[in-house]
């Protein structure tokens, strides 16, 4: 007996960097299909990894990946594209021009969606179409990228402080990079869901792509209204900060330390829980090891929480909330 195959299924195994032991789902009506899990940009506790702080994303080593730091980005990047990983969203200055390095003569395994917000609106000065266009512009030349996947703007993280002028002018800039061929598809990010959602609700055919934060535990439905606008519009979601910057852990990040084993478990429940939520498109932490890739990949293919892993990862978030960091407490919010 044969199993007629759909066009989903077609869908997903012409992705770049298919596996057949990854979930990948839609990506809104960009018709992509990313993996469940993905790799955000930030690098917390590397030096954990590499054995120094001392790093400068922008500096040109003596050799290719010949310092630590640049080694292990191109290793994280090879072993995601291994494990059928097939988005890297970079947010700084400093990501971008790390991964479109790690993704020389590799550019075509992975979706990359760009954002350089030193030069978007969250920055004075940076808040009309054409010096917009100009950043994503000196952005690909620096970096050395033709293209990127996904254009997607950091706004403020309470995103009503802009204007309704700044959001026309940050829409104006997306559709046009989008009709020059700079970029594949568009979106934006902020912390603000209930101004995301009044984005969506006004500019639903121009958005494909959306990033908020999304924790374990949390629920998709709300009084913001976010989920709701985002099926309708089909757009794609991609979950960040679903560590809570680290508060989930026990340990230091040390690989050697006594805590990596519990914290390497917690950190695939985490994300199993998050990856049953539909409307979430994709988790992205920031992976700083190849081992912590792999404990990624082991999450997808775990799948569902049974009911007392469920119990087991309300209780990882209890204590989560208790180690939470002052300067993140509006991450209470998002429970």
């Amino acid at each position: 007996m044969t199993t007629s195959r759909t066009a989903q299924d077609e869908g997903k195994e012409r992705t770049r960097s298919y596996h057949e032991q990854m979930d990948y789902r839609r990506l809104g009506k960009t018709g992509l299909w990313v993996s469940a899990v993905s790799l955000g940009g930030h690098w917390k506790r590397i030096e954990k990894i590499i054995g120094t702080s001392e790093i400068n994303p922008y500096g040109l080593p003596g050799a290719e990946h010949a310092d630590p730091f640049h080694r292990n980005r191109h290793e994280v990047v090879g072993r995601c594209i291994d494990a059928g990983i097939n988005y890297i969203d970079a947010c700084t200055g400093g990501e971008i021009i790390a991964y479109g390095r790690a993704l020389k003569g590799r550019r075509e395994s992975v979706y990359l969606g760009h954002s350089w917000f030193e030069r978007e609106p969250r920055m004075e000065g940076w808040r009309t179409k054409d010096k917009l266009l100009q950043g994503l512009d000196e952005g690909l030349a620096e970096a050395g990228l033709e293209y990127v996947d996904v254009w997607r703007i950091t706004m403020h993280e309470q995103g009503g402080q802009h204007s309704q002028a700044e959001v026309d002018e940050m829409i104006a800039a997306l559709a046009e990079a989008k009709q020059r061929g700079t970029c594949r598809f568009v979106g934006f990010s902020s912390h603000d869901r209930a101004w995301i959602r009044s984005v969506i609700e006004q500019y639903g055919d121009e958005v494909d792509v959306i990033l908020t934060p999304f924790l374990p535990g949390a629920k998709p439905a709300g009084p913001d209204g976010l989920f709701d606008a985002v099926r309708r519009h089909d757009v794609g979601v991609f979950g960040i900060k679903p560590m809570a910057t680290n508060a989930l852990f026990v340990g230091d990040g040390s690989p050697d330390g006594p805590h990596a084993a519990a914290d390497d478990r917690r950190a695939r429940l985490a994300l199993r829980g998050i990856m049953g939520i539909a409307e979430i498109t994709a988790s992205i932490p920031g992976l700083t090891s190849v081992h912590q890739v792999d404990n990624a990949v082991q999450a997808v293919r775990e799948g569902p929480l049974s009911e007392p892993e469920r119990a087991e990862l309300d209780q990882i978030l209890t204590d989560m909330w208790t180690r939470l960091p002052k300067d993140h407490d509006w991450l209470r919010a998002f429970k």
